[in-house]
């Protein structure tokens, strides 16, 4: 059976200065398990409401709970430990290798070396690179998609039940990203992790996520299916989202 992993309570955030909320009372429940989607063009909000999950942002009301508890109450280092975080600067550290950068954290809990090893090896396997080949480069050696590769890694590192990605994929090239959305499912499909990813791609979001959160203005405009959003869509920013994705696929159909 499984349990609420995140919920938002009336969650509201507003910068010292800013005019307008940049989240505006936001209510979303979201269940282990899930892979959530946060669609938006820039500064709809997407990315402060993924921040204020790991606290990197603190809401100027409401609450968010992880699996019941309020995150209020979990001190901040400790919270960030148990998620994993990926972003799309990756931030490896150059002067490391691909196992140092994957093993950051399992080294700052202090594992024994063979666990994290064997962790290092798993995780690097899991996201598509061979261990063998891959451990002892460093980032330089990398390509764009195989460093956004060893970020997912290092982010599961500790074997975390919710994954935050903002924008993980809007650095890498198109067929690169195609690419990446098929193992992020892939990868998603074979744990039980909630994942919750930014984007400002309707076709990713709509590929990726098992249920959609579109934002406009700080504001939640619908969260449902991708199905049930095309078939309804709640207001008129919603359908313009659907109609601007529909154009394109006419316009890719003109060529043939």
């Amino acid at each position: 059976m499984t349990q609420k992993a995140i919920e938002f309570h009336n969650i509201s955030k507003k910068f010292k200065h800013a005019q307008y909320y940049a989240v505006d009372k936001v209510n979303l429940s979201i269940e282990e398990g899930e892979f959530i989607t946060i669609l938006g063009s820039s500064g709809s909000g997407k990315t402060t409401l993924l921040k204020m999950v790991n606290k990197l942002y603190e809401p100027s009301q409401g609450s968010i709970s992880l699996f019941g508890e309020d995150i209020a109450n979990i001190d901040s280092i400790r919270l960030r430990r148990k998620i994993g975080y990926v972003i799309q600067q990756i931030g490896l550290f150059p002067h490391m290798t691909i196992a140092q950068n994957v093993a950051t954290i399992p080294k700052l809990l202090q594992w024994n070396k063979k666990k994290i090893n064997d962790r290092v090896a798993y995780l690097l396997n899991l996201v598509g690179l061979d261990a063998n080949d891959f451990m002892n480069r460093y980032p330089s050696q990398l390509s764009g998609g195989q460093q956004q590769r060893i970020g997912l890694a290092r982010a599961l590192a500790v074997d975390p039940k919710i994954m935050l990605l903002d924008e993980p994929l809007g650095a890498v090239d198109a067929i690169t990203r195609l690419s990446l959305q098929e193992e992020l499912l892939r990868i998603h499909g074979g744990l039980n992790k909630t994942f919750l990813l930014v984007t400002h791609d309707i076709n990713e979001a709509f590929k990726l996520g098992s249920r959609v959160v579109i934002m406009n203005s700080g504001k939640v405009s619908q969260f449902d299916t991708p199905r049930n959003i095309v078939a309804n869509p709640a207001d008129e920013f919603v359908y313009s989202l659907i109609e601007s994705s529909r154009s394109q696929e006419q316009f890719w159909e003109g060529l043939r």
